[in-house]
């Protein structure tokens, strides 16, 4: 491009009439074409140079850097004792303060005589230099303003298409001209189509390289349709090239075609996706900040996880983290809560990072780590120095927070049994509950659903706070309501699996499922009556005490490891707290069960042990009652 800018700008220093006049008579297109452009030269796979002999005598009297002969030799000026470093001879256009007065100056630059003996002389190089150098004229138009249906511009659409009329031009030429004809006509420009079809052919006969591919993708984003075929049928060939060069690529690669998929809507592309992220994982180390950050964005919005790609993680990331960008350590955090990774190298890093180097984050970026942790249900070795850099954050920069982001940080905090009550009473005040309402839209589910679960924790499990309390007006009724945020639904495969056995345990269906206590939706429910025994459905209006059965699925748990996420913590403490007792039976020790007789019995050593500690705790209670008695008597 500085080349085009040179010709432009020594054009008007040789000029021997103001360009913007229109009573001093012009030259023929022979002269200006003789006088302007005395060389034109082009190399493969860069830009067109193009060399003016009336600039001579402008660099050498500027004295701004090397000179041009006339056989196009380049020679270094003599440098005079002392003499300041000389700079490039390529003088950026400066435009002038008329923007009228500009598209007049650089359309008598553009004329159509001189555009015309430019392409002449393209059509004695290769289609593919011939391609690179139109590219490069119709970005000067790009640069100085041009519109489409200018004279140059459309002189220049015309050489293109006739130029692609041929279809053996390399792809990286084609994607820059697609490129810049895009920015100057758009989407539907004639001229574009008939650029993707040559690319399109080019892919489909496999013949493009990593950097290629690349190109191509960048290239489909600018004009992302989902609905056109012709689209269509390049994504489809092109991941297929890319499935196959996956191995070569390099670590910016990655990341580039990443973020074209997600930028192209392709989650349907599961199988490159899961290829570029194990790639990634062979690469991370190359990685910069940035590219991780595009890396991991694509995977969670394309909805991938790779166990490859965070043992990668693990690997590289722990050393990196006490000189890399905190917004890094956000995105990881991010990464690990969306696709549920409890990884315990990361996370113990994060957290020494943190009690290091918190107040060098900003509050968004400490809500991300807190949250994480929180949701995932990870207290690292350091958590109480944790915890005690959290609470002097909240002290001084508790204004900074957002408040709905505020909510997040102490909603974790509880998922941890960690109860922040200085700042329960800030969080039920009036004021900062009317600063919830104030930021453009009516409080959601999930903050009510948060700050109802905020009032259970201090009425339930800090009995000894007296501060302010949620309205009740504000309280959520069924935490299912608020989507999965506060519970995982059961899954319907596992009750299949267990209603069977459990009804031949019980002697028949002396259970209920789904209901609904505290705001928390049971699983499956046993009714026990005073002395412990099971009551039919009939009889559940008598009942004295409940056995609550967990049938955890793998939904429940982090993806990795067999510990359950936060939001199921916290429930199973309140319900306990609310006197139920809870049997869990999780998938993975239920489905090693092969025969019914196995399932009966596993049910049978999990249920009778809660309703036999209930039996006992009833029969000590009986005591103590008769023991009182006869002292009284």
């Amino acid at each position: 491009m500085k080349s085009v800018v040179c010709l432009l700008a020594s054009a008007r220093a040789a000029s021997p009439f103001p360009l913007n006049c229109g009573s001093v008579r012009k030259r023929t297109s022979v002269e200006f074409s003789s006088n302007t452009v005395r060389c034109l030269q082009i190399t493969r796979g860069t830009e067109v140079k193009l060399m003016s002999e009336a600039a001579v005598p402008l660099l050498r009297k500027r004295d701004t850097g090397p000179s041009w002969e006339r056989t196009g030799r380049r020679t270094a000026p003599q440098k005079a004792p002392g003499a300041a470093p000389r700079l490039s001879p390529y003088i950026t256009y400066a435009k002038p303060q008329s923007k009228a007065a500009a598209l007049l100056d650089i359309q008598s630059l553009f004329e159509e005589d001189v555009i015309a003996e430019l392409c002449s002389r393209l059509e004695a190089f290769p289609r593919s230099d011939r391609a690179e150098g139109l590219a490069s004229l119709l970005g000067a138009c790009v640069e100085f303003g041009l519109e489409a249906h200018s004279p140059p511009v459309l002189t220049l659409m015309n050489e293109c298409l006739e130029l692609l009329s041929n279809r053996d031009i390399g792809v990286a030429q084609l994607c820059r001209l697609g490129e810049v004809v895009c920015a100057l006509e758009g989407r539907r420009s004639r001229v574009l189509t008939e650029v993707l079809d040559c690319v399109c052919a080019a892919v489909e006969e496999d013949v493009v390289s990593p950097s290629e591919a690349v190109m191509v993708y960048s290239l489909l984003t600018r004009f992302c349709e989902p609905a056109s075929q012709q689209q269509t049928r390049i994504l489809s060939a092109l991941h297929t090239d890319t499935r196959r060069l996956v191995h070569r690529l390099k670590a910016g690669q990655v990341s580039d075609i990443l973020q074209s998929l997600l930028k192209l809507q392709q989650r349907q592309a599961v199988s490159l996706v899961l290829r570029l992220s194990h790639r990634a994982s062979r690469v991370f180390k190359a990685f910069r900040d940035d590219e991780i950050m595009k890396v991991l964005s694509a995977l969670m919005t394309l909805g991938q996880h790779d166990g490859e790609l965070v043992a990668a993680m693990e690997k590289h990331l722990p050393g990196r983290l006490e000189k890399c960008d905190p917004e890094l350590i956000g995105a990881i955090m991010e990464y690990c809560l969306q696709m549920r990774c409890r990884s315990e190298p990361l996370f113990e890093a994060v957290a020494e990072n943190f009690v290091r180097h918190a107040e060098k984050h900003t509050t968004l970026q400490i809500a991300k780590q807190i949250v994480a942790m929180g949701r995932l249900n990870y207290l690292p070795q350091c958590s109480s120095q944790m915890f005690k850099k959290l609470e002097s954050i909240l002290s001084e920069r508790f204004s900074q927070f957002q408040p709905r982001s505020l909510v997040d940080v102490m909603h974790a905090c509880i998922h941890l049994e960690r109860f922040p009550l200085n700042y329960m009473t800030k969080v039920f005040s009036p004021h900062f509950l009317q600063r919830l309402q104030a930021q453009g839209e009516p409080l959601d589910k999930n903050t009510l659903g948060q700050l109802t679960q905020l009032h259970l924790s201090t009425t339930l499990e800090c009995t000894y706070y007296w501060g302010p309390r949620l309205p009740f007006f504000l309280h959520v009724k069924r935490f299912s309501s608020a989507g999965q945020a506060f519970e995982t639904p059961m899954e319907s495969l596992l009750y299949k699996q267990v209603k069977g056995p459990l009804a031949q345990l019980l002697g028949g269906t002396f259970y209920s499922t789904r209901m609904i206590h505290g705001g928390y939706t049971i699983d499956v429910e046993i009714c026990l009556d005073e002395s412990g025994f099971v009551l039919p459905p009939s009889q559940w209006d008598h009942t004295y005490k409940r056995v609550v059965l967990c049938l955890d699925g793998p939904n429940r748990f982090c993806t990795n490891t067999r510990h359950l996420l936060g939001k199921e913590v916290t429930k199973r403490r309140h319900l306990q707290r609310m006197g139920m007792e809870l049997v869990e039976i999780p998938y993975f020790e239920f489905e090693k069960l092969q025969t019914e007789e196995e399932q009966i019995q596993y049910l049978h050593d999990k249920i009778f042990p809660a309703v036999s500690k209930f039996n006992n705790q009833t029969a000590n209670q009986l005591n103590q009652k008769s023991t009182v008695r006869q002292t009284t008597l």
